[in-house]
Order: structure tokens, then sequence, then C-alpha cells
């Protein structure tokens, strides 16, 4: 096998197939049928039709009708906060009855507060019961044949539903729909993004693990073939104003539906075949306001409960000076993904890079921007792993080089997704004293045993800070948040045309901030009121990162009243304080909105401890998640329909809802961890087109070539020093597009040292031809600025503007200092 590096180098088991012997197989069974399973009335005896490898999941067209007809999706968004409901409609039409099992892929923040099924024009609303009592209650409905429904959360992954329709009777139709909510993330232009996820790669499975993941069974069909179609609708409310909204799909113009602009519509375009990511981008007048929402108890909730109690959310925007003068301390670890799926495209055009082209990219990024003095090692893995050094090294140029020499030969042919194993190996190794510990960990998510590898993350949380990115289409957001969040870091997701780069780079900014120490709230509230908190004060704060706090108020609520939130907390010994003044009037809402929010907070919170599988921790989660409402590990929702004339008769048999087996032009990887075959789409789809700029667009013409690593700015990045400085060449010059001798001949004076004079021009034209990148630049460009201003003296006027004349630029001399 293929070693990225020369240092220490470990095996960890996996499954027995190949990725050739994957292919091949798939190649000679292109058509196969769905999975299929027999009941006896409660007992499943599963069995695989035609000739299936057993340590893969299925690729399939199905031979036969699938029940999920088509999916409704209504969703209304106030401020940062959408409110789902979705409708899935069936159809069994087939001679038996059937069991309908539908596995998807959720948000790992989503808060699941409402299940329901219409059957006959009959609404049967289900009741969220512990999970093993829901199971037993399903079952025995179906042994008594009974209709009955059944929702619950992947035991493996927060971020797996299963909904089962079972005792669907022949030419029966049922509507089953589902509630969530979720807090919505802002990107680094402030625009809040709503995605429903519509790809559920295969998760690997490492040997050793008792069960394979569920997402191995699903099956899958090819492109543009799924049987059902998705129509989503969403409502928009923002007291700033919607100015935009933008998406990966087709969308009918945005229509407001108040002359302030602050409430709106919009719609997918009919026929939306639902085999990729939904993703809408929504710019508001404002953005990073800090806000508060007060919302009133629910009267017929438990007393001292805390659906009973007053909620609140608090979202602060922290806001202290950024750090100019350069860190030279820091331990900084990449764990790259090389795993066969990493040689999958970006996004599905013949120009698209591979995951694992920008990650390489990527690293040359952050390489170039690591302060000198720090220390650095990078591991990459897959059924194996290994590092480039046996230890970390300190950041110089000889190690700088060769790392870089590294990177090049980086390769997707390291098998499936184990990150467990390099995890441990790094959290057993001694971290370098007065160098923090920051980990970036680049994958594309595809892991089966994600619980004990934020579990893992956990129990170090003292010594690291993680930052996750989820690189495409179907990276478990369970494993890339749960991980960061674990690790007092951020969280970034990349798919489409999106560049992993600007999201890496503003990760190694925050990481490079100094730790804010000593978080706390301080409350100031009328007499006889007390403010309990429920969600876990943050571990980490980064500079205009929103922080979002949960808490709710012990007795009764004068609403005339006014109350104070203080969010403190040390900077670099220095006290700093956002405050919030907020009206204790209620919102009066039949949702319960905060309060489910609260409600999957604190299910998470306590989920994710490290006494999680205590009795009195597993109590609470129980508690609490039965009386919102709120799906957690170990509740579900079950109904059954008890208005039948007469039990169901027939063999019932068992149909799994196939999923896509293409998301931008390539095949989703096998359950054992194979690559995905590498095939690449005609034409692609742009990341985002605004909808209220065009009506129809053809967008497969809309075709952007992304930067790669020969493009003129990675040209230039590739030459620089670890100093931070340029040194005069013949390709620097061909950057700038002139000669080397033009390049000698255009130094203003016999005293100017060459390396500056190459260092300013180096600036001047990433200030320039490279302005619109400045966030994947501006750490390096920096790390620049700050050599020459050690070394130009005098001569730095003459420098600029020369260099500026050469390169017929403008930059004024002072962005030098």
């Amino acid at each position: 096998m293929k070693k990225a590096g020369t240092g220490s180098t470990q095996t960890a088991e996996s499954g027995a197939c190949t990725e050739q012997e994957g292919v091949t197989w798939y190649q000679q069974n292109p058509a196969l049928p769905s999975i299929e399973t027999t009941r006896t009335r409660g007992k499943s005896d599963s069995r695989l039709l035609s000739a299936m490898n057993p340590c893969c999941g299925l690729l399939t067209a199905s031979k036969h009708p699938v029940p999920l007809k088509g999916i409704s999706v209504d969703v209304q968004v106030k401020g940062f906060v959408a409110d789902v409901s979705a409708t899935l409609k069936y159809k069994n039409e087939e001679q038996n009855p059937l069991e309908a099992i539908f596995i998807f892929p959720m948000d790992v923040g989503s808060a699941v507060y409402s299940f329901e099924a219409l059957v006959d024009g009959k609404k049967i609303v289900a009741e969220i019961q512990e999970k093993k009592k829901a199971h037993q209650t399903y079952e025995d409905a179906l042994t008594e044949g009974k209709e009955a429904f059944l929702l619950e959360e992947d035991d493996s992954s927060g971020d797996i539903f299963s909904c089962s329709v079972g005792n669907l009777p022949p030419g029966q139709e049922a509507e089953v729909m589902l509630a969530f909510l979720r807090e919505l993330p802002v990107e680094a232009d402030g625009a809040v993004r709503f995605v429903l996820p519509a790809v559920l790669n295969p998760r690997y499975t490492p040997r050793d693990e008792e069960t394979q993941s569920v997402t191995a069974s699903i099956p899958r069909a090819p492109k543009g073939t799924l049987p059902y179609t998705l129509e989503l609708s969403m409502s928009l409310h923002s007291p700033y104003g919607i100015s935009r909204v933008a998406s990966n799909c087709s969308l009918t113009p945005l229509q407001y539906t108040k002359d302030d602009k602050t409430t709106a519509q919009v719609c997918l375009g009919p026929g939306h075949q639902f085999d990729r990511d939904v993703e809408l981008l929504i710019y508001n007048e404002e953005v990073n306001k800090p806000s508060v929402f007060v919302e009133g108890g629910i009267p017929s909730a438990k007393a001292d409960s805390l659906m009973s109690e007053t909620a609140m959310m608090f979202s602060f925007y922290p806001c202290f000076p950024e750090t100019e003068e350069p860190s030279h301390c820091g331990e900084f670890i990449f764990l790259i993904d090389c795993s066969g799926s990493m040689g999958s495209a970006m996004f599905n055009a013949d120009n698209s890079p591979t995951r694992m082209d920008s990650a390489k990219e990527t690293l040359l990024l952050l390489l170039k921007s690591l302060p000198l003095g720090c220390y650095f090692n990078i591991f990459s893995f897959g059924s194996t792993y290994d590092s480039f050094f046996p230890e970390s090294v300190e950041y110089t140029q000889q190690t700088m080089d060769s790392a870089l020499e590294k990177v090049k030969a980086m390769s997707d042919d390291l098998g499936g997704t184990e990150i467990l194993a390099p995890l441990k190996h790094i959290y057993d190794t001694a971290g370098k004293p007065g160098h923090p510990r920051q980990l970036f960990l680049f994958t594309d998510g595809e892991v089966g045993n994600t619980k004990a590898v934020i579990t893992k993350a956990a129990q170090n949380a003292n010594n690291h800070r993680c930052f996750g990115f989820g690189i495409g289409e179907g990276a478990s957001t369970a494993l890339i948040k749960g991980i960061s969040q674990a690790g007092g870091g951020t969280a970034e997701f990349i798919t489409g045309k999106e560049r992993m780069q600007p999201k890496a780079l503003r990760s190694l900014k925050a990481s490079l901030q100094p730790a804010v120490k000593n978080i706390s709230l301080q409350w100031t509230l009328p007499p006889g009121l007390e403010a309990i908190l429920v969600s876990r004060l943050p571990t980490a704060i980064f500079r205009g990162q929103r922080s979002i706090v949960y808490a709710s108020l012990k007795e009764k609520v004068d609403e005339k009243a006014q109350g104070v939130v203080s969010l403190e907390y040390t900077y670099k010994e220095e006290k700093f304080r956002n405050q919030l003044q907020f009206p204790l009037q209620t919102e009066k809402t039949s949702r319960a909105t905060i309060h489910r929010l609260s409600a999957k907070s604190l299910i998470a919170d306590l989920e994710c401890s490290h006494d999680s599988y205590s009795k009195e921790v597993q109590k609470r989660i129980l508690e609490t998640s039965l009386q919102s409402g709120v799906i957690s590990s170990l509740t579900a929702y079950v109904a059954v329909n008890k208005d039948l004339n007469q039990p169901i008769q027939g063999p019932l048999t068992r149909r799994n809802i196939p999923l896509s087996a293409v998301a931008y032009g390539y095949s989703s990887s096998f359950g054992c961890g194979m690559s995905m075959m590498k095939k690449r789409g005609k034409k692609g789809r742009p990341l985002m087109m605004s909808c209220n700029a065009v009506r129809k667009v053809d967008l497969e013409e809309q075709i952007i070539s992304p930067p790669c690593l020969d493009s003129p700015l990675m040209k230039l990045v590739s030459l620089q020093n670890a100093d931070g400085s340029w040194t005069l060449s013949s390709s620097l010059a061909s950057v700038f597009g002139i000669s080397e001798t033009e390049l000698k001949a255009q130094i203003p004076n016999s005293g100017v040292d060459p390396t500056v004079w190459a260092t300013v021009l180096a600036v001047i034209w990433l200030l320039t031809a490279g302005a619109e990148q400045r966030d994947e630049w501006e750490l390096l460009g920096r790390k620049a600025v700050a050599w020459v201003k050690g070394r130009a003296e005098s001569t730095l006027g003459d420098c600029v503007r020369a260099g500026n004349a050469l390169l017929k630029a403008s930059v004024d001399a002072a962005l030098f200092g």
C-alpha cells in the first residue's frame, strides 16, 4: 500500500472487499433487485435476493414498485431558526401488504417533535415512547394485523433516521408527517444556511464493530431514476429585512409578502428529483446582530418541568480585538482522509477537482500560512494511517518543503474510513509544552463508529482544540459537529462548488486566536426571578462567531419588566462583556419552538457527557425527551391504526425505499468502505443561483472553472518561503507575466535586497490580481508584510512605487505598515 510519508505507520482492521473487487461486482450486477425481507407477523427473516457480495450495500434499480411516491416539505424560517414539516406520501401497488422502510439523513441538530399519519382521511397521532417500548408496540401491532408507523433515530449516529410503515394493505394510500426544528448556521458572508439533506453515503464500519451500519442495506437508484419527487416551499421572516435568497437548485422568484421586505416566500422548481442536497442561503439586510427570544411556558405541561417554565434563547456575537502581532506558538496537526471515496468529484462537472485534489490544495495554503516557531505534523488515514513525521516538528523552511513533497504524493488509496485509530495515536502522544494543540480533521465523514470517535475527542478536550471539515454531500453532521463541539473548535461543511480553502483558513485564524477563558453568564432580573442555564456554556468563543445559550426562568414572569444578561469572559488577560437587555414579555406560540430547541440542546449535552451511560443521566435524557416530545437516542415515535374492521391478511413483504446512488456525478461508496466509482457527469450546476435575479436559467451551461494547483495564485503561493518572503526567480517572474531579467532590471536602486523586492511585488500582486480570494491568502499575506516591515526600512516606499508601476497597480504603501 502506498504511504504518504516516512513517519510512523499503523494498521487498523478493515472489511475484506477491495475497491476493484467492489467495482467489478457492481459492473457485473448492474440492475439488482431491492432488498426484500419477508415477515411472519412480527418476526423478520432478512434475506437478500440475487448474488449480493455480503460485505457491500446494494446499488440497485428496483424491479418492484416503490411505495414512497412523493415528499412535500414546508419550511418556516424565522431569523436563524427553521421549523420544518415534511409529508411522505405512500401507496402500496402490490398484491400483498407491505412494510416500507425509509432510512434518511437529517442534520444532527434537528429537534424532531411530531409524527403522525393520515389514512383514509383519518389522522393517527403518534406517541413518543421509550425506544424498546415503541419497538414492542410496533411489533405487536404487526403481529395482530394492524397498521403501524414508527419513527426513530439510529443507534449509531444522531444524523440518521428511519421511518417504518407497517402493514400497508394492497391499494391503500397513506401519508406520514414529521416535524422538526433546527438552528441555522451563519456563513462567513452573513448568509443563514438551510440544507435539506438527500445524500446518505454508506458509512464505513470497522471489522471490530459488532454491527454493520444501517446505511449498508439501503438500496440505491441510479441518478435521475428515483421514483419519487420533492416539493418544497419556504416562508421567510426577518425583522431586519430579506435581501435575497440563493440556492444550488432551481427556485421560483422570491416574492415579498410585505412592503418592508420582512416576510417573503420561495419554492423549489416543479418536478425536483430529490437526488442531491437542497441548499438555500438567506441574506438579510442586517447580519450578526445579537438577539433574545422569550417564550412562555406550556400551560398543559407537567409542573416544574422544562416545558412549563419560560424559555429563553440568547444569540451572542462576541467582539474583542483581533490580534495583529503574529503568533509563534501552537502545535498544528492535520488529519487528512485518504480513503477511496476521497477520489470522488467535488461536484458534477468535467472540470471538477476531486475531494483529494481540493484537500491537497488546502494543505498547501495551510502550510504556507503557519507561523515560524510553531510545530506541525500531517496524518493520512483510511484503513491504515501514516504520519509525515514520527512526531510533530518545528515549522522551518526544511520541514515545510519536506511536507509539501509528501503532500504531492498523497492519494485516495488507503481503503476505508477509520478515524479512531489515528486519533488514539495522536492523543496518546504528548504535546509540545507551550504550544497548544490544534487538530484539523478533513473527511467526507463516511464513518460507522461516530459515537466512539466523538467520545475519544471529548475525553481529550482539555488538551486540544478540534476543527472539523465535512467534504462533499453526505458528510456526517453528527461526526463533524460532534467532534468539533467536543474539541472546542468549529465545524465547516463544503458541498457543491464551494471551495474548501476559505473555510479552512477561517478556522486556522480561529485556532491562532488565544483561548478565551473564564466564560460565565451574569443576570440582572426582577426580584424573585431566577434564571437556570439549560444548555452548557460554550467551551470556546471565537471573534465574530455566533454563540447560542438556552435558559429558563423560574417563578411567574412580570411581562412589563426588563432583564439583562451578560456573557463575560477573559481574553489575553483582559475582561470582556457582551450585554443584552431584553423585555420579559413572552411570545405565545403553539409550536413551543424555543422550548423544544432548548430540550434538544439539553439532550445533546447529556448524550455527549462523559457519564452519558449512567442511570441518572439516562433517566434525565428519557424524561426530557418524553416531556418535550423531542426524539432522543432513547425514544421513538409510534402510531397504531386501531380502527381496522379486521386484521390485515397475507404475507408481509418489506421494501426498503431507495436513495440516490449518485451525487454530483459519482456513485455512492459501498458499505465496506471502498472507493466511490469515479464517474464524472458531463455537465454540472453552479453552487448558487440568485432566485430573485432570474426566473428560468439553463443551469447546465453555467460552468465555473475553479482555481487549481496550477492557477497563478497557487503558483505564487507555492513559491513563498516559510518565513513569508519570496525569492526572486524565473518562476516568480512567470506569475507576473514578465522575464526574470526585466524583474531584476526594475529593482528601484542597488541598495534594495532582491528578496525584499520580490516579496513586495508578490504582496502587490495578491492585493490586486488575487483580491477576490483574499480570504484564502490573508494569513500568508500578513506573514509576508511582517517580514518586509522588518527588513525594508527606508527603501519600502521606493519598492512599492516601482512595484505599482511594474504591475500596473495602485497599492498604498501604508498597507505595508
